[in-house]
């Protein structure tokens, strides 16, 4: 009995030994089988976007033979694993002959464990033989980048492949281009048209006559924008100011100012801005200004369309002749200069500057609501073009307040206005006091200059 219970337990102790070489074959050996698999499948994915890129017979050709050469490896391998597949019972057979033959437990085990092993190499085989992996690539509609009208398509791979490695480690292969036109539903901007003059072309009443035909009857934003460009440039020159106002180019340009193109709407007051350097042109310019000061305000802050805004503003307030439709946003204009950049603050402030020439709007400009932080705008730590410019309003406002009698009246402003601010808080005397040791020689001249006036 004592030999029998030894026999049976190296028995179950070789029959143990086996499962556990087993369990570490398939985690390991097994394995690396199978990211060769997909190493092979890689080079075929690679072969099949080379063959899409090829064009005409000769590609048809390949990729009919190609897929004839794997159609026949696939009968092969199925073949190869039907016979191993075949061939398993056999191993049984043989492993239980040698059982008997050797007539011992050790025979026994030994010989279950090459069945073992003869099973696994079987289903490892037919998993490497296996296993033909098909994708596709797709384009998906891109974002438009800004400031850039259109949009991209990136190509994104899905199918069976993409669904079956999301875990996987990305190989960063270079796949082949694909010459399918990407399907986009986002407007893609022409890069040629048949525009017929160059944007820097110095025009004739003619050639202007057609340029004006085109931006009146085109939807094509890029076609608008060459053409507002177009006229912009020409009326920069006097001659060509009146050749537009006579053909009618006016509402046609100011009709582009309702758009919601940003980039259309900013050649547009452009084109605006260089017209109205003409008397006559601004007299029909008048008509928009009020829709033009909205619009300035309420979009994006230090934008180039607002920008483009203050800039005809300002040249339509040059004049006493139109200031009057603005009064309105006074408010709104400084609350700009202290939220706006600083090129905003130079040009709102060049737009104020023109309110304060006209002595006729001094009442309306001293008594609306300003932000007590606009006293910052006195500090020596800004650049000599804003403590200018500040220095200026303040010094026209104070004389106005003077020669139109109002400091005797000071109980009609309230404290939040702008006559307060300047003139009865005494805040910004002594911010102005501060500024007399300046290191910018100029700037030191202006401020005396302020001070004698005091």
């Amino acid at each position: 009995m004592g030999r029998t219970r030894e026999a049976g337990c190296l028995a179950a102790g070789v029959v143990i030994g086996a499962g556990a070489c087993y369990c570490v074959y398939r985690l390991t050996w097994g394995r690396d089988e199978s990211e060769k698999i997909w190493d092979d499948h890689d080079d075929d994915d690679e072969e099949e976007s080379s063959d899409i890129a090829e064009t005409g017979k000769g590609a048809k050709a390949n990729a009919g033979a190609g897929a004839g050469a794997r159609l026949q490896g696939d009968s092969k391998a199925k073949a190869e694993v039907s016979v191993e597949l075949k061939s398993g019972p056999d191993v049984k057979a043989e492993a239980h002959l040698k059982a008997q033959s050797g007539g011992g437990l050790e025979a026994k085990a030994k010989a279950l464990f090459s069945t073992l092993k003869e099973q696994a190499s079987a289903k490892v085989g037919k998993g490497a033989r296996l296993g033909t992996i098909s994708g596709t690539r797709t384009l998906t509609p891109g974002l438009p980048c800004p400031g850039v009208r259109g949009g991209g398509c990136h190509p994104v791979r899905n199918g069976a492949r993409a669904g079956g490695r999301t875990s996987g480690k990305s190989k960063g292969r270079t796949r082949g281009k694909s010459t399918r036109t990407p399907a986009t539903s986002w407007p893609v901007r022409r890069g040629k048209f048949n525009f017929p003059y160059k944007i820097d072309d110095i025009l004739g009443a003619t050639d202007l006559q057609k340029v004006l035909n085109i931006l009146e009857r085109t939807n094509d934003p890029f076609i608008q924008e060459v053409a507002l460009v177009t006229l912009g440039n020409n009326a920069a020159y006097s001659f060509n100011q009146n050749a537009i106002r006579e053909l009618g180019g006016l509402p046609i340009i100011a009709k582009l100012i309702k758009t919601k193109d940003p980039i259309i709407r900013e050649k547009a007051y452009n084109a605006l801005n260089n017209l109205s350097v003409n008397a006559e042109n601004q007299g029909k310019i008048k008509t928009y200004i009020s829709q033009v000061c909205d619009d300035t305000m309420i979009c994006r802050l230090d934008s180039a369309v607002q920008m483009a805004g203050l800039r005809l503003l300002t040249n339509m307030t040059v004049t006493n002749h139109y200031q009057h439709l603005l009064s309105y946003s006074f408010p709104d204009f400084f609350a700009l200069l202290f939220l706006g950049n600083y090129f905003t603050k130079i040009q709102i402030m060049k737009l104020i500057i023109n309110f304060t020439e006209n002595p006729a709007m001094t009442r309306e400009l001293v008594s609306c609501k300003v932000p007590s932080e606009l006293i910052s705008l006195f500090n020596k730590e800004w650049d000599r073009e804003i403590l200018l410019n500040i220095l200026t309003l303040f010094e026209n406002i104070n004389d106005n307040i003077k020669n139109e009698g109002l400091a005797s009246s000071r109980k009609e402003f309230s404290r939040s206005s702008l006559f307060f601010l300047f003139k009865e808080s005494g805040v910004c005397v002594k911010k102005i006091k501060a500024l007399a040791n300046h290191s910018d020689l100029v700037v030191k001249v202006k401020v005396l200059k302020v001070l004698t006036k005091l």
